[in-house]
């Protein structure tokens, strides 16, 4: 392992892995809807790039599940239900509940660093009530609470979690909760980091996704199950 401070050299990303992240993006923000099929001529064209390094990045998509493959018809984005929805949101609250509990067994203080300026970015996006800035926001909170965990494979699976969260939001913004009271969500988990409150934390993030399943689910659908 390379000494504090040595020069090492620095990880190249593949063409593939950049068409992926640039794919994600749009699929996230829309730009290629739910149902949506993707035609590979068109897209090589858009991007610039030749068909191999796009064939691999789309099957990376199929395999995160962001996009499906039919038989003698090609890819598509996928279409979430509202069991897909309430998968999705199971599924974070496993990764976001362990990401918490690393937290507050590592170091607390590079957490609170980290996600106080994401609780102030959330505050600039509700006081203009914009709804991509507030989605841009949360969503850049919970990636930094991952991220603070320390573990790259909880980064992953919440960078594919997310965007699927994203994909659901962008459907249903009739939904999404009030400013105020994301960005009320919000600083309560970043005082419970601050305050060592480990319980108080957890039932924070099982509330914050039980209550997105039962907004999506009209206030009547099957509840996020407990651990």
């Amino acid at each position: 392992m390379p000494a504090p401070g040595q020069l090492r050299p620095v990880p190249r990303r593949s063409t593939a892995e950049l068409i992926a992240d640039q794919l994600r993006s749009a699929i996230m923000y829309g730009s290629l809807a739910p149902g949506d099929q993707l035609g590979e001529s068109e897209l090589a064209g858009q991007l610039g790039v030749s068909r191999g390094p796009l064939r691999e990045a789309m099957q990376r998509l199929v395999q995160e599940g962001l996009l499906r493959s039919e038989r003698h018809r090609g890819l598509f984005v996928r279409e979430l239900t509202p069991a897909d929805v309430r998968d999705v949101y199971v599924a974070r609250l496993a990764v976001e509940r362990t990401a918490c509990e690393l937290i507050m067994r590592g170091n607390r203080g590079e957490a609170v660093a980290r996600l106080t300026p994401a609780v102030e970015r959330l505050a600039t996006a509700a006081a203009s009530r914009d709804r991509n800035a507030m989605s841009d926001a949360d969503q850049a909170f919970h990636q930094t609470l991952v991220s603070c965990a320390g573990n790259s494979r909880l980064e992953r699976m919440a960078q594919t979690l997310l965007v699927e969260t994203r994909m659901c939001l962008t459907v249903m913004q009739d939904v999404y909760p009030e400013p105020e009271e994301l960005l009320d969500e919000h600083r309560r988990i970043l005082d419970a980091i601050v305050d060592g409150a480990e319980e108080e934390l957890l039932r924070l993030i099982e509330a914050h996704m039980v209550d997105t399943v039962e907004r999506i689910n009209g206030g009547g659908g099957e509840s996020v199950p407990e651990a």
